[in-house]
């Protein structure tokens, strides 16, 4: 018998938050069951779940896990500018 990913999980300071900017980015909601100031915010999309754990820890060093996205109605330039509008940072 073998094990499979149940959860993509990411630590973070803003569950609900971290997880509602997401579902924007992917266009699948939230769990019905999540609310501002929860813990931990579950996002159900195609293929994959997204798990955000609200954790004490700042954040000390570079992200080792981040989610490759690819737009699929819109040019990357469009998405880009998508993205930033729902608040997401041009880092390069």
């Amino acid at each position: 018998m073998t094990s499979h990913v149940r959860h993509i999980t990411i630590d973070c300071a803003d569950a609900y938050a971290l997880g509602s900017f997401w579902a924007q980015v992917l266009g699948a909601p939230l769990s019905d069951e999540d609310q501002p100031g929860d813990p931990e915010a579950l996002l159900e999309t195609p293929g994959a779940a997204v798990l955000f754990v609200q954790v004490a820890e700042k954040k000390q060093t570079k992200n080792r896990v981040h989610l490759d996205i690819q737009p699929q109605d819109r040019s990357r330039d469009e998405e880009v500018e998508r993205l930033l509008a729902l608040g997401a940072t041009l880092v390069g």
